[in-house]
């Protein structure tokens, strides 16, 4: 049996296992439905108005009664109905999701624009001056919040320039392309500015072993230019960790960026699981998180097929 094979097998009993985490944590937030969906109007409801909301949206039976019924409707391809935007929540995701994708092929673009370079000429300068201070910025990059570098931006636009980002609606690509980035630059810099220091340290750590190996130091006393050894030869095999890294935080992101879409006001996934828990819209957060779970097995199933186009010796399954 192959290694793509296995790997597809083992998907729906991950999906089972996250489809009852998160049905059952879900319950446990303290708070009552139906107060959460109405709010202060819940107040007004009688005791039988209330029971027959319950029995509506099916939160008056057991957990086990109402597990099987949901779960049954997603093995037919239906993730329910959500409460508070009264639509399919699979038509919902299919909405914000292309937000949340766009948001991290931008921020994923931008880090590796920034940290694969910044990486390699820091491992070329080893030790010195030049070193010290990509190190430094790096180091200050991983440790400052996203949250932290947005709420600075927003307030440098406003105080410095009397302007601030385009928040709101979403502008499709396809429709506006200069507004479309315009809205999402700022957004993808913020996320993209830690994940570039990441991925400069990373490419840093490994561009030092392998700038050390022997097939490096044979390519030097042949003749080859020194841009030649460092691109052709040396990077092309430190690229493992960086790809198991981008894979990660990729999949990271498409499970939406909340605290970033929130600051930004982006109508994004991740700000959508967030309004879904705070209005105990059950179908919605269920359907979102074995939406963004399945998104992640994807990319690390990518990931490792990636790990044989860098580098042919690694070989899926063996050992």
């Amino acid at each position: 049996m192959g290694y793509l094979t296995r790997r597809l097998m083992t998907f729906p009993l991950i999906m089972l296992g996250v489809s009852v985490l998160v049905f059952v944590a879900i319950r446990l937030v303290p708070g009552d439905a139906i107060t959460a969906m109405l709010g202060t109007n819940a107040g007004l409801l009688t005791p039988e108005q209330r029971q027959a909301l319950a029995v509506y949206f099916g939160i008056d039976q057991s957990w086990f009664v109402q597990y099987w019924h949901w779960l049954f409707g997603v093995l037919q391809g239906n993730l329910g109905i959500s409460v508070t935007y009264g639509k399919p929540v699979f038509d919902i995701i299919l909405e914000r999701f292309p937000l949340t994708l766009e948001l991290a092929l931008l921020s994923m673009a931008i880090a590796l624009l920034i940290g694969l370079p910044a990486g390699v000429f820091a491992a070329t300068r080893n030790e010195k001056l030049s070193d010290l201070a990509v190190r430094v910025v790096a180091m200050i990059g991983q440790s400052t919040p996203n949250f932290v570098l947005g709420l600075l931006i927003i307030y440098a636009l406003s105080a410095g320039f009397g302007v601030l980002p385009t928040m709101g609606a979403f502008t499709p690509f396809l429709k506006d392309p200069l507004g479309n980035l315009g809205q999402m630059i700022l957004p993808a810099l913020t996320l993209g500015f830690a994940f570039a220091a990441s991925v400069t340290r990373v490419v840093r750590s490994a561009m030092l072993d392998v700038l050390s190996d022997d097939y490096v130091r044979t390519a030097r006393s042949r003749g080859v230019p020194s841009g030649g050894v460092i691109w052709r030869h040396a990077l092309p095999n430190a690229l493992i960790p960086v790809v198991t890294l981008s894979g990660v935080e990729f999949g990271y992101l498409l499970g939406g960026a909340v605290l970033v879409e929130q600051i930004y006001a982006l109508p994004g996934l991740g700000r959508l699981v967030l309004d879904a828990i705070q209005q105990r819209d059950y179908a919605l957060v269920q359907g979102c998180v074995l939406f963004i779970a399945f998104n992640f097995m994807i990319v690390n199933l990518l990931v490792d097929l990636a790990y044989v186009a860098v580098d042919p010796r690694v070989r899926l399954g063996e050992g």
